[in-house]
């Protein structure tokens, strides 16, 4: 899961929740204290939130852009209902349209990991509130076969225990599989809020499409928006090497962020957002 490198807000931006069409979404809100350049929606991935692209707002806003980062249906602060049909890939597509219609439309969009998947398939469904599409450390189809095997023992886990009985198994097998990561108390107590404020339902039907995606790089590739790939050097859900060959089959514009693995927005937020900026401007 993402790591968010600190919590606190920049001046520019607000924590609210956003009306839309289909319900209230939590946010984090950025506005440019110059002429704006152009809205963007940032959707978080698998086990995530707005908060993992805090580390972007503010050079994304003194760039000129509104940046909105957002909370998706189930996921820690926006909340959701307990039915798992509530959170197929199509179901949380149209939460995107929604909220993009709710800033205006003309937005540029970006995806992280599953929030890559779900982007695509808003972009798929309907590319008109669209200005640009950003897929970031996600690729073509269905996560590797590791990552598949860590997700199934993680759906099975939350099908017959509860959220903080999960989040313990979950401690411990970090704890045997090697030194825990450096973190602070804060992030510690964040992480476990987050975990606990997820609905399970949108993780269980969120992990099996993760595993079970098909490639829809060829129908993308139709849509005719600028697209751009980004990722780390390295990637633990997708290999790198499967990202550069839909980045191609995009002629998207491709960027590698080094010294960042799957979450450059948190572990590179200043050379990400740089990455960025640069192609937004260029959209534009």
């Amino acid at each position: 899961m993402s790591r968010p490198p600190f919590f606190t807000l920049p001046v520019c931006a607000r924590a609210y929740r956003l009306a839309t069409s289909r319900g209230e979404f939590a946010v984090h809100d950025a506005q440019p204290s110059s002429r704006a350049r152009g809205t963007v929606l940032l959707v978080p991935g698998f086990t995530g939130s707005k908060e993992d692209f805090v580390a972007l707002l503010e050079p994304l806003a003194d760039a000129g852009y509104r940046a909105v980062a957002v909370d998706g249906r189930g996921q820690h602060e926006s909340g959701g209902p307990r039915a798992e049909g509530a959170y197929e890939q199509g179901e949380l597509a149209r939460d995107v349209l929604a909220q993009a219609a709710a800033l205006g439309g003309d937005v540029h969009l970006l995806g992280h990991s599953l929030g890559g998947l779900i982007t695509r398939a808003a972009v798929l469904a309907d590319a008109s509130p669209f200005r640009s599409l950003t897929v970031m450390s996600c690729g073509p189809a269905a996560i590797s076969a590791v990552q598949q095997d860590r997700t199934r023992m993680l759906i099975h886990a939350l099908t017959t225990l509860d959220m903080e009985a999960v989040w313990q198994e979950m401690r411990r097998v970090d704890a045997e599989n090697g030194p825990a990561e450096d973190t602070s108390p804060e992030l510690d107590a964040f992480l476990r809020r987050r975990w606990m404020g997820t609905t399970p339902e949108q993780l269980i039907a969120t992990g099996r499409q993760l595993i079970s995606e098909p490639d829809r790089t060829q129908e993308l590739a139709g849509v005719a928006l600028p697209k751009h790939v980004i990722s780390g050097a390295l990637d633990y859900a997708w290999p790198v090497p499967s990202i550069d060959a839909m980045a191609k089959e995009l002629s998207a514009v491709r960027t590698v962020v080094q010294g960042a693995g799957h979450s450059p927005n948190a572990e590179r937020p200043a050379a990400t957002a740089e990455a960025l900026i640069r192609f937004w401007d260029l959209a534009d």
